[in-house]
């Protein structure tokens, strides 16, 4: 992978280990694996994230449950096909290192560089808060893209949704998870999402990446 693409998508994150490693799929005959870190925040609410590796990574470092880890990585999509049509899309950490734990500093960061792939969607919520919701595409090596939900609030909010389909963002925020309800048939489910938090946004530049729309 080349130093461009680390920097358009860079995660690093400190927590508890709450399920054990599972096989998730096999590539040219290297099994990777999935399991679940819960990274505190300043609130001391928590965030339940779906972290990816692979076997040979795993083999050098042994996860269980309740292990305190670091790592860092990417933040990466997939279009997942339902059963009924249509995909959904899932998220998850791609841990590339094991970071020593004692000295790792990032509870949860996330640096991306991409472009707006959707016209960004702004709303006001009944006690007033500024909040818009934006789909960034991140490339990635092997002509790849990496579609990452992010939410803003207030004056970053409002900067955002003045931007166009093309525009090219640099953003930096934390990872994080929440529950909501959703009707399958007659039956109430709990889904979890999946998105970034931005607390930083800048414009890098003003031009069209037809790649990745």
């Amino acid at each position: 992978m080349t130093n461009e693409h680390l920097l358009n998508n860079y995660v690093e994150l400190k927590g508890e280990v709450v399920s054990a490693p599972e096989v998730d799929h096999t590539v040219m005959d290297e099994k990777f694996y999935t399991f679940k870190l819960k990274t505190m925040r300043l609130s001391g609410k928590d965030d339940t994230l779906n972290i990816m590796l692979s076997e040979k990574l795993l083999s050098l470092n042994p996860i269980k449950v309740g292990d305190k880890i670091a790592l860092n990585g990417q933040f990466r999509s997939h279009n997942q096909p339902k059963l009924a049509g249509g995909s959904h899309l899932l998220l998850y950490v791609f841990c590339r290192n094991i970071l020593d734990v004692k000295s790792a500093t990032n509870s949860n960061q996330i640096e991306l560089n991409g472009y707006i792939c959707r016209q960004p969607i702004f709303r006001t919520t009944p006690f007033t808060r500024e909040i818009c919701d934006l789909l960034l595409a991140v490339n990635r090596n092997y002509d790849k893209s990496d579609y990452i939900p992010c939410i803003l609030w207030g004056l970053n909010a409002r900067f955002v949704a003045s931007l166009k389909i093309g525009d090219k963002l640099s953003i930096s925020g934390r990872i994080q998870s929440r529950e909501y309800t959703k009707t399958v048939g007659e039956q109430t489910v709990i889904k979890t999402a999946y998105e970034v938090s931005v607390n930083k946004v800048d414009l890098v530049e003003n031009v069209k990446n037809s790649d990745v729309l």
